[in-house]
């Protein structure tokens, strides 16, 4: 029997990002990961206990260290709000427009749409992200900092305006300037969120 090792785990991961990114989840296979990986079906299903399974796996290692380090911008106690949200802004449309998120973004909605992965990525991506936004918009409406209205729409007002003009552009394969039109959004933001 042979032992599982976290650097195999790993490397499968690595590998079937890789093959994912390329041909997408239905073209991708068991047998073309553990070819291009240099061993067998059989390794991978001593780690993963499917390509779904392999799949969800790799998305989330893709985008939960990085994202979590963004979410961590968030601080509610910082006096200037427009700095951090210009500071998250920045690098959230950053990561979202990076190359691999891209990528598991794009795999995601193809191949999520009509199944069970859908919602579970859904829920590792997005999902995750939005309640931690709203944390940090309850914390500045509890402070008086910003005005009592709904954390859960602030933080939908928020990723609605940074992704405006970058996301779906990205996904087509266009491109976009960044950097004036993060702080244009957090701007419309803090201007409707003011009063």
């Amino acid at each position: 029997m042979r032992v599982r090792t976290e650097d195999r785990r790993q490397a499968i991961i690595e590998v079937a990002l890789e093959v994912f990114r390329e041909v997408g989840f239905e073209r991708a296979s068991m047998a073309v990961i553990a070819r291009r990986l240099g061993g067998s079906k059989g390794t991978l299903y001593g780690y993963f206990r499917s390509k779904e399974d392999l799949f969800e796996t790799t998305m989330k290692v893709a985008c939960e260290g990085p994202g979590d380090q963004i979410m961590n911008l968030l601080n509610p106690l910082c006096t200037d709000v427009r700095k951090v949200l210009i500071r998250f802004g920045t690098a959230y449309v950053h990561f979202i427009l990076g190359t691999e998120v891209l990528a598991v973004t794009r795999t995601a909605i193809s191949e999520g749409f009509g199944t069970s992965l859908g919602p579970h990525l859904f829920e590792q991506g997005p999902g995750r992200a939005l309640p931690k936004m709203a944390l940090f918009f309850a914390e500045l409406m509890k402070r008086g900092t910003l005005p009592e209205r709904s954390p859960s729409m602030a933080a939908l007002h928020l990723k609605g305006l940074l992704e405006a003009g970058f996301l779906e552009n990205a996904l087509y394969g266009a491109t976009t300037e960044k950097d004036k039109a993060i702080q244009d959004a957090v701007d419309t933001f803090l201007r409707a969120y003011s009063s």
